[in-house]
């Protein structure tokens, strides 16, 4: 079903008519980056069926995150595990999957989310407000870092190093003078990375391995380079998505008292459900690109799409989580129990196929923890909304400035 199409149905629904409760859609309708990729002959997916059978298929390789750039870089090398394909994918994935399974998470690092989470809300009790989006990059860097292995260095630092090279929020009228010095304060941010963050944890598991990524690249033989190139990977997907994430879950839950009111009575499942709607509404990664490797034919909605070999595809997420052949009634809508709805398909905010985010359970549980003891905080309020920007990489939201307090 089309966007127009998907739009016709939103403003009919009987839930609330003509409410569109994302507010990340002004901003994705005014990003131009994505018309000029399309420009040499690519092709968008809105559909949420035909999205799924593509990723859930081969004959594709990733085209997002700067793959041809990381393919040059790694060509002498091992390539990262994000634009890897085939049975050396599948191999690297199975390796790793101990790393991010639902009973993993639970079981290994339960006890860290609460303890980081009690202590950012001291903290905010003490001071009586804070800055949100710092608190949520200190949560999902820190939680991210004990799985990849990144504990040798100062958190702090390595928040701020991540969150300079990865924050790339639309900058119009910028010089070239001025695009030249950003380019520059990236690779001098890239190389803090590696100096201070990557190589310390890379000397201290060569000497005792631990159980998390780092140790687990050394013994398959990674070069310190090609351990870099994924603790970036690594690093971009586990923290800085979810940064994004929790404080966009917070500003709906702030906003709806019913919402909040129930988000805080309910079990974790139910609290996970929600944010699984609200992720739904508001993806942080808004699109996947791959390029067809080879000719592709796709049976869908009694119509058949072929897809040309070379062709650049540009999956739209946000579109595909807004058909209501997938989401039901009122897909522009926040609705707790749309999971429950009969024949549900879901979303693609995690993506899918066996590129499918694998610290999804990760995000999830981290976000529901954070959030409950946030949200139970008494005289807790949003002082400041948080400032969107666009962030043409991952074709997402940014999130700054987001000022909350307590009594």
């Amino acid at each position: 079903m089309s966007q127009a199409q998907a739009l016709k149905t939103a403003q009919t629904c009987p839930y609330q008519p003509g409410t569109d409760e994302r507010k990340s859609a002004a901003a994705a309708a005014g990003s131009e980056a994505r018309t000029r990729k399309l420009a040499n002959g690519g092709i968008k997916v809105e559909n949420f069926q035909l999205t799924r059978k593509i990723l859930r298929s081969g004959g594709t390789r990733q085209a997002g995150f700067m793959a041809d750039l990381v393919m040059k870089a790694s060509a002498q090398g091992s390539t990262p595990v994000l634009f890897q394909e085939g049975e050396v994918h599948q191999k690297q994935r199975t390796a790793s999957a101990r790393f991010f399974a639902p009973r993993v998470v639970t079981s290994r690092y339960r006890d860290l989310m609460n303890m980081l989470s009690d202590r950012l809300m001291g903290r905010l009790k003490a001071a009586g407000r804070a800055d949100l989006s710092d608190m949520s990059l200190e949560m999902a860097v820190a939680v991210a870092a004990e799985i990849i292995g990144l504990t040798d260095s100062s958190l702090a630092g390595m928040s701020r190093r991540l969150n300079s090279f990865f924050t790339r929020g639309v900058k119009r009228n910028i010089s070239p003078l001025r695009a030249m010095l950003g380019r520059i304060l990236n690779n001098l941010n890239l190389l803090g990375f590696y100096w201070l963050d990557v190589k310390p944890a890379i000397r201290s598991r060569r000497r005792a391995p631990k159980e998390d990524v780092i140790s687990h690249l050394i013994s398959q033989g990674y070069s310190n380079r090609e351990i870099l190139t994924e603790c970036m990977t690594y690093g971009a997907a586990g923290m800085v998505t979810t940064r994004e994430f929790i404080v966009m879950a917070a500003w709906h839950l702030l906003e709806q008292d019913e919402l909040r009111a129930r988000f805080v009575g309910t079990d974790e499942a139910e609290r996970i459900a929600i944010l699984e709607e609200i992720l739904r509404l508001e993806p942080v990664v808004g699109a996947l690109y791959r390029r067809a490797q080879c000719d592709l034919t796709f049976e869908h909605d009694g119509e058949t799409t072929h897809i040309p070999a070379g062709t650049l595809i540009d999956m739209d997420v946000r579109a595909a989580n807004a058909d209501p052949v997938a989401a039901g009634e009122c897909p522009y809508q926040l609705v707790p129990e749309r999971a429950e709805t009969k024949g549900l398909m879901g979303s693609m905010s995690f993506g899918d196929g066996n590129h499918r985010c694998p610290g999804a359970a990760v995000a999830l549980q981290e976000s529901a923890i954070f959030l409950e003891r946030l949200l139970k905080m008494p005289g807790l309020r949003l002082e400041k909304p948080p400032t969107l920007e666009w962030n043409t990489l991952t074709v997402g939201y940014e999130l700054r400035d987001a000022i909350i307090a307590v009594n």
